[in-house]
């Protein structure tokens, strides 16, 4: 609010600086105007002229002084309107040129937004709302084309990245159907060992291209949300059931600390794929033999759901990179052995979906992902 009137203020200061030089420039050529009728109806111009006769052109006075009644005295109202005119011209050439300078400014200013520098716009002081105008303009501009450089990146990595997590388990797909043509007479065992394997990694692929489509199909909002009512600790502890088997080799366990009847509006089936993407994160980075505490609180107008697991660190930087695509922690995981790196970044669009929030901290080797949603009306 107090920016607002801040801006008000100097619009205001530059608007009375136009009005009071424009009524200086009238207030001067008024007392011009009437200085020059005084000059000229009180007859004191003719001594004037007379002395200008005989001086510059060497007239004797009695010639001059008829020279000024025949061709001067008669037609005082003509010179005057003359004058008047004249100074009403200087008056408009002098607000025309003052004014065109503004513009002249404005249209420097407006070329610096071409320039590519980051050299600030500088204009006269008066014209300081404007000059931040454009300078707020051009910071934008040059955010908007970082965005486009950053997005045609992404873009460029986002092709080379799927060529190479989809070649993986294509390429060993491939490897083993050679090796079974190659091989007709292969063991029965050995066989169906290699069939197996070549399956796996078929599924492999088959899950890495739905979830290609999936985050696709987010980013073009072309996904609905078919909301109800949900049970939020019973979706919990079935999803914490469901990973037991993930968790077990490694001796991680699920701890819930949120009351049994929380509930909210939500896509059930949406909103799983979020809990369930999050739980394989903590379940893939946790340290062996601790627990993933999963807790919740309801606050006025919303519910806030928080994942925490002990890990390594996550610098700074790598976070705000964490919901980006095929982004991954771990870069020396393979997309054959970790994750596709599209798991939270189709979470972050899921919650996004439902109008909500997800980010993540890490600290003295806690990792906490927090999901807010809000309450229905």
């Amino acid at each position: 609010m107090k920016l607002k009137v801040d801006k008000k203020d100097e619009y205001f200061a530059f608007q009375s600086k136009l009005i009071r030089r424009v009524c200086m420039n009238v207030i001067t050529s008024i007392v011009v105007v009437v200085g020059l009728y005084l000059f000229i109806w009180k007859q004191r111009i003719g001594d004037l002229i007379v002395w200008i006769l005989e001086t510059v052109f060497d007239m004797k006075h009695e010639a001059a002084f008829y020279y000024y009644g025949d061709h001067f005295r008669g037609n005082k109202e003509i010179f005057f309107a003359v004058a008047v005119l004249l100074i009403f011209t200087v008056l408009m050439v002098r607000i025309f040129r003052w004014v065109t300078g503004y513009f002249r400014e404005v249209n420097q200013g407006i070329e610096s937004l071409l320039a590519d520098d980051e050299k600030q716009i500088q204009l006269s002081p008066e014209m300081l709302p404007f000059e931040r105008k454009l300078n707020s303009v051009k910071q934008t501009l040059a955010e908007r084309k970082m965005e486009t450089a950053l997005a045609e990146q992404r873009k460029d990595e986002l092709v080379m990245y799927l060529a190479h997590d989809i070649r993986t388990p294509l390429t060993s797909v491939i490897g083993y159907l050679n090796l079974l043509e190659e091989d007709p007479n292969m063991p029965p065992e050995q066989r169906a060992a290699r069939v197996h394997i070549a399956l796996e990694k078929a599924y492999r692929l088959e899950t890495m291209v739905n979830e290609f489509f999936e985050i696709t199909k987010y980013k073009s909002q072309k996904i609905t949300l078919s909301k109800e009512t949900i049970d939020l600790y019973y979706m919990l502890v079935q999803l914490s059931d469901e990973l037991s088997p993930v968790l077990a080799p490694r001796g991680n366990t699920v701890t819930l600390h949120l009351d049994e009847n929380l509930t909210i509006e939500a896509d059930p089936e949406k909103l799983a794929r979020v809990f369930n993407n999050i739980l394989k994160n903590a379940a893939s980075y946790s340290f062996p033999h601790t627990e993933i505490v999963i807790s919740a609180e309801k606050l006025e107008h919303e519910v806030i759901i928080r994942f925490q697991n002990s890990g390594e660190d996550i610098p700074n930087e790598a976070l705000t990179s964490l919901f980006d695509k095929f982004y991954r922690v771990d870069q020396s995981r393979s997309s054959d052995t970790g994750g596709t790196g599209l798991g939270l970044a189709i979470a972050k669009e899921i919650v996004t979906l439902h109008g909500g929030a997800i980010s993540a901290s890490s600290k003295n080797h806690v990792v906490t992902f927090t999901v807010s949603l809000p309450l229905s009306n």
